[in-house]
């Protein structure tokens, strides 16, 4: 799949070396000759028309048995592929064209075996016990892979704690929560994908796994998938299933967002529900969101009547859970104007990504919610640097910098866009936001978690803020003055053939535009970064 993004020229800072260098215009990069299913080329327009790092080489599973990358053929490598970045995701269910079952109980029960047995040389934990909670989506497939998932996990020694239906965020913050303070923990969801698809999320105290903490542990798991078909080494957990612990992590973070509502608002008349007087829309998109309608908003004193789509449904009926979708937004705006809502909220999926619709119907994502973002973060820190994609415009740089901020464009894909922002406070830039166009948001002061409901958190704050300093507009008011792209367009290309041969495919492909631009037949186009993900 490739995707191509066009809009105004851009004249961006450098990032690199976590120094903030001088004006540049960024040239192609060098080709990278690692990378996953998608291919990314950014492109601007001529004229009139960015967790901790280490080293990729030192992220390997220093467990997995020599020889496994040679010697496990093409079934070790359809595990390889389930790899995206730094999360897993395949087809679940039967029903893609052209696009086979290969996330199967098999697949994922290998995969959370590698994950335990690698939590366990992450932790130097030899016989200690290790605690993993694992939350899902209501897919269709859940409840069936997450059985698998138990059992891979128990397997490898780690003690398994079952939230149920949760969110992403809410995993993490299960490592961090006193309550829980578990060692790790693993997300089923494909986000916004289709309902046949499925996948997982990593992440331990520290955050997310990076993208080659994920490759080792599907090298490794790769070795058991061929061991374990070939009847080589047994198949799942003998005898009894494993015991797995029911626990409520989604309501202690409900209290976890209340919590903070309540403290930042301190409202002077009735601090235990700030958000009385005010009405908000939420659409859940039958995802994992309807609890910050029930346990959020609701018990915070708002008025959450015309809210769409809030029962979980793993068929996604209405539309797909997706702050970038059309519908997801469209039906969103008709809703905050039908009944005089201060504010709109889309979710998706799982709950890692926002979207808002203010009082007088304006969609606000993409650029939108990073200015947004970035106006409430500058008010609060001045000076900030802010980390987005290489795919912002213009207009966005111009916003931060007449704030007074720094703007940092960096490598696209969330997690490049995080992990910079963490390297930049450790080499001494302070940075609050780190946020990409498709509207994963993470921020400082919120372990830089890209956390969907956080970021609905912080506008609300901002709005109830607004209203109580007797300033008149909604919370779209605070982006009045940022300058829209003339243009943005996101294509994505579907590549044909046998999987095993996309990522190539998808190289060539983008090698082959990006010398076809460079030798000046495509000349209304400049690249001004490059990358794959």
């Amino acid at each position: 799949m490739a995707t191509t993004t066009a809009s105004p020229v851009v004249t961006l800072r450098s990032c690199k070396n976590s120094a903030w260098g001088s004006v540049i215009r960024l040239r192609p990069r060098p080709w990278r000759r690692t990378f996953c299913r998608r291919q990314r080329l950014v492109l601007k327009a001529g004229a009139n028309s960015s967790r901790r790092h280490k080293a990729a080489t030192g992220d390997r599973l220093e467990t997995t048995p020599s020889g496994v990358a040679a010697g496990t053929g093409e079934e070790g490598e359809a595990i390889r592929r389930l790899q995206n970045g730094p999360d897993v995701r395949g087809v679940a269910l039967e029903g893609e064209t052209g696009r086979p079952v290969d996330i199967t109980p098999l697949a994922v029960e290998v995969i959370a075996e590698s994950f335990g047995e690698w939590l366990r040389v992450e932790l130097q934990l030899d016989g200690g016990e290790v605690r993993v909670s694992v939350g899902r989506d209501p897919r269709l497939s859940g409840p069936r892979l997450s059985a698998a998932l138990f059992a891979g996990l128990a397997r490898a020694g780690c003690s398994v704690f079952d939230m149920g239906l949760a969110t992403t965020p809410a995993c993490f913050m299960s490592t961090i929560l006193p309550r829980f303070s578990y060692d790790a923990s693993i997300m089923m969801t494909a986000s916004h994908l289709p309902y046949t698809r499925n996948g997982l999320k990593f992440f331990t105290k520290r955050g997310g796994l990076t993208s080659g903490e994920v490759e080792g542990i599907c090298d490794r798991a790769a070795w058991k998938y061929v061991a374990r078909k070939m009847a080589l080494g047994g198949g799942g957990v003998r005898g009894t299933p494993p015991v797995v612990m029911r626990v409520d992590v989604m309501s202690a973070y409900a209290q976890h967002l209340r919590d903070i509502i309540k403290e930042r608002v301190a409202h002077p008349t009735h601090y235990d529900t700030p958000l009385k007087g005010f009405k908000v829309i939420v659409n859940a998109g039958n995802g994992c969101a309807g609890f910050f309608t029930w346990d959020v908003l609701e018990k915070l004193g708002a008025d959450t009547m015309g809210s769409l789509h809030l029962e979980p449904d793993g068929r996604f009926p209405n539309h797909m859970p997706n702050p970038e979708d059309p519908t997801a937004m469209s039906l969103t705006r008709g809703a905050v104007l039908d009944h005089g809502a201060d504010l709109g909220v889309v979710f998706d999926t799982d709950v890692d990504r926002s979207g808002v619709v203010d009082a007088t119907g304006a969609a606000i994502n993409g650029d939108r919610l990073i200015a947004l973002i970035s106006a409430i973060a500058l008010d609060e820190h001045p000076g900030t640097a802010i980390v987005t994609d290489a795919r912002t415009s213009d207009g966005l740089t111009r916003f931060i910098e007449a704030r007074g901020g720094r703007h940092c464009l960096y490598r696209v894909g969330y997690r490049n866009v995080i992990d910079k922002g963490v390297q930049l406070n450790a080499d001494g830039v302070e940075t609050h936001v780190m946020m990409e166009t498709s509207g994963h948001g993470a921020l400082k002061e919120n372990y830089f978690l890209d956390d969907g409901a956080y970021v609905a958190v912080k506008i609300i704050i901002e709005m109830v803020r607004m209203r109580l300093g007797g300033l008149e507009g909604s919370v779209g008011s605070l982006i009045m003055d940022l300058e829209e792209p003339a243009e943005s367009v996101l294509l994505r290309m579907n590549i044909l053939g046998e999987p095993k041969y996309a990522k190539q495919r998808g190289i060539q492909a983008v090698e082959t535009f990006k010398n076809y631009i460079q030798v000046q037949q495509l000349t209304l186009f400049t690249i001004l970064y490059i990358t794959t993900t």
